[in-house]
């Protein structure tokens, strides 16, 4: 031993110094940059100091460290050393332990305390109490209050980096690591030894794996109850979220619980997992209907949203017009817009004059959004309503609400309507993340107004939907509009697809392609993958359609000089959008992402760029919001461009500062906010539903193939608004098409429908 260190961290890479002073920290992340005098090293320094970087959230000046890591060449600093983990040097040599542990760093430890530590542990002595609490029951002269503040000192002053160097001995990164301390802080020591599978809850990034790998570290049995319930409940929420179910079947879940907590060393018998998942219904954390297992949440939710439009469809009021009266709005409409509605669409406008609620269902072409202004114009003259903004202030609504699921959609919505329209979440009032998500609106802060009409249905989860309807009052007509045909929720779900097989729901389904559309092929396309087929002239070149076929080394670069003959057209690069079915590969999101970024906005010194992770983002690349951000009014979907970039020390609160602009609106983002964006040149298909672009550009592969599905490569299609460019291999479309994907998620709503609940909060 040397220094406190065994011979084999002697041999890895570090630097053992005093940190002079710190150049800059953030103190929301731990992301610190400090000056550091070398004492030694593996390798050597040519130089007597260094510049570290890292996670280092407790790094003080004057005070000795060891870290480890890599020296790194900064192409703008110069050489740095990138530090993985870190700890305070403590001495070693008795008299001078002990004068260190007596110091002012450990209230509550005087001279005969601190010797007494040090006789009965020598150096390794806040290793042990750490590690240990039980080990200051050894030393005589203690009693428990006096133990508990002596850990807690040392808490305070090593218990992060004691911490942190646990955590990433056991396979977490740095950032991660400071993710759990936050989440933690004293107690962060503790809930690592005793209660590892905690952080599957409590910490984003932390799956059952990890977390079992950090319980088998620290000496958790196989069979400790604590383990099966977290493997329980882990396997439940993995599947409800990675696959859209609202339940699993009970037999299903403790299969793959079984499964997932296998190990040789211990036989899990499936009677403990019955035990287990009852207690975890005891706790409120998970319910059980029948044979159906539920998150709780999804629970509620599934029953409430049944009981709801069971709710609305009862307490609707008599209609206040007669027949004429209809007919004559309808008329007047068509004569204000020079248009006469076919009987599918006048069947579709008087149902939902009649009806409390309505679906509305068509693909493109079929004149959805056509019919959502002619419903607004028809109730608006039929109630004799103004439809004009300035007519409506101080605390009286404007009668008509338009909402979609995204942004994007809600534009369109606005675009069409000449209406107001706004996502969901700003409709309902959304504000924070995770577990602090709040919506002002609910039934005892309803939704005001008359007519509420929500497109883009089918990415509405149940957890959303639920949200929804609970705001909507007594009296408020809905219309839920949307295509049965694109893929379903991202979230837990399949809400259009139930309340359309559910029946109990008046829905008019518009079929017929329309004057106005039949020229577009993109249109004639989508309607033959619909019915399961290409059309015999897939491969012909049309004046919104191509097809270029292609190997799977082949396709960047036929992407890339697509979208590079688009922008020599004079499109912008905001008007084209690629979209692809699988992140990884050289096909893939990631991969066609930093070749686009490369084709549209070339990295030159002369623009401001920020690294986070494995991306670079510099001013004008176009990004995508991947999470709601109520505060600031960006949500899930929605597109902006990186305006510019300030560092630390150009901002008042020294915190470097991304600047966006969304749709003309400028949000500034910290570093550590950039988690919330991902370059946007090329997306998965599901985060551009419920957008449309000029020009969009589909590759596909039969490398994809366990992606492919008919309804993805529907809704790939339906985005383009003016020209398709496909590529790829013709059989993956061939396949895509063949591969139906109706039915694949667990759901009861459609039962729930049709037969009528009380809600489970009215019974409580």
């Amino acid at each position: 031993m040397e220094n406190g260190y065994d011979e084999q961290e002697l041999l890895e890479p570090y630097v053992l110094g005093t940190v002079q002073h710190v150049i800059f920290r953030n103190e929301e992340n731990g992301y610190t940059v400090a000056k550091v005098k070398i004492k030694e090293s593996i390798p050597a320094f040519e130089e007597t100091t260094t510049t570290i970087v890292g996670i280092l959230p407790t790094v003080e000046a004057n005070e000795r460290y060891r870290f480890s890591g890599e020296i790194k060449q900064h192409p703008r600093f110069g050489t740095q050393y990138q530090v993985v983990s870190y700890q305070k040097e403590i001495p070693t040599e008795r008299s001078a332990l002990i004068d260190y542990l007596s110091s002012d760093r450990f209230p509550y430890i005087g001279p005969k305390t601190a010797e007494k530590l040090v006789d009965r542990f020598g150096a390794r002595v806040i290793d042990e109490v750490l590690e240990r609490p039980e080990a200051l029951e050894k030393i005589p002269g203690l009693n428990e209050e006096k133990r508990k503040q002596i850990r807690t000192a040392m808490l305070e002053n090593q218990g992060m980096e004691h911490a942190m160097t646990l955590l990433v001995r056991y396979g977490f990164g740095t950032d991660l690591g400071v993710k759990i301390y936050n989440q933690y802080r004293e107690q962060t020591l503790d809930i690592i030894q005793h209660d590892p599978y905690q952080l599957v809850w409590d910490v984003d990034g932390v799956g059952f794996t990890k977390a079992d790998r950090l319980g088998e570290n620290t000496g958790i049995q196989k069979n400790d109850p604590s383990r099966l319930k977290a493997g329980v409940l882990f396997e439940l929420y993995e599947r409800t979220m990675q696959d859209g179910h609202v339940y699993i079947p009970k037999q299903q879940l403790l299969d793959s619980a079984e499964q997932l907590l296998a190990d040789p060393a211990v036989t899990i018998d499936q009677q403990e997992l019955k035990l287990v998942l009852q207690e975890l219904v005891n706790e409120e954390r998970v319910q059980i209907d029948d044979s159906r297992v539920y998150i709780a949440s999804l629970y509620f939710a599934e029953k409430g949203f049944s009981s709801r439009v069971h709710k609305l469809q009862e307490e609707a009021e008599e209609k206040e017009y007669s027949q004429a009266d209809l007919l004559q709005a309808l008329g007047e409409v068509e004569e204000k817009f020079d248009i006469e509605y076919a009987d599918q669409q006048k069947e579709a406008i008087q149902t939902a004059m009649e009806k409390p609620l309505m679906l509305l269902t068509g693909g493109p072409g079929t004149g959805k959004t056509t019919i959502i202004r002619a419903i607004v114009e028809v109730y608006a003259s039929l109630y004799d309503i103004s439809l004009d903004p300035s007519e409506y202030s101080g605390k009286k609504p404007f009668p008509v609400l338009l909402a979609a699921p995204t942004g994007r959609a809600a534009k369109r919505m606005k675009e069409s309507t000449g209406l107001r329209a706004v996502t969901i979440h700003k409709l309902l009032g959304f504000s924070g993340e995770g577990e602090n998500e709040l919506f002002e609106k609910d039934e005892y802060e309803p939704l005001e107004g008359e007519l509420l009409i929500v497109d883009e249905v089918s990415m509405v989860d149940m957890w959303l939907a639920n949200q929804l309807i609970r705001a909507v009052p007594k009296g408020m007509k809905v219309i839920f509009v949307g295509d049965e045909d694109q893929l379903p929720s991202v979230g837990p779900g399949q809400v259009l697809g139930d309340l359309l097989e559910a029946g109990t729901i008046p829905t008019v389904s518009l079929s017929v392609v329309y004057r106005q559309t039949n020229q577009s092929s993109i249109v004639e396309l989508a309607h033959a993958m619909k019915e399961g087929g290409l059309p015999d002239d897939f491969e012909q070149p049309f004046e919104d359609r191509r097809f270029f076929p292609c190997s799977k080394s082949q396709v960047a670069d036929v992407v890339e000089k697509t979208c590079a003959g688009a922008i020599r057209k004079g499109y912008d690069p905001m008007d084209i959008q690629v979209l692809a079915p699988m992140y990884r590969g050289e096909a893939g999101i990631h991969a066609l992402n930093e070749r686009l970024q490369e084709m549209f906005n070339p990295r030159t010194p002369q623009k401001r760029s920020v690294t986070f992770g494995d991306a670079v983002y510099q001013k004008d690349d176009i990004v995508l919001q991947l999470v709601n951000n109520g505060e600031e009014g960006i949500y899930n979907g929605d597109k902006g461009v990186l305006e510019t970039v300030f560092e630390a020390k150009e901002t008042v609160d020294k915190e470097m500062q991304v600047v966006f602009s969304f749709d003309e609106k400028e949000v500034s983002y910290t570093r550590q906010d950039l988690k919330q964006i991902t370059l946007a040149y090329c997306t998965s298909i599901h985060k551009a539903q419920g957008s449309e672009f000029p020009i969009v550009v589909v590759p596909m592969l039969m490398s994809y193939r366990r992606m492919l599905r008919r309804n993805l490569l529907y809704t790939a299609i339906t985005r383009a608004k003016d020209y398709l460019i496909l590529c790829g291999e013709k059989e993956a479309f061939m396949y895509a098409v063949k591969q139906e994907s109706k039915n694949e998620r667990y759901s009861y709503l459609k039962e729930r429908l049709k037969h009528r609940e009380e809600d489970p909060e009215d019974q409580a």
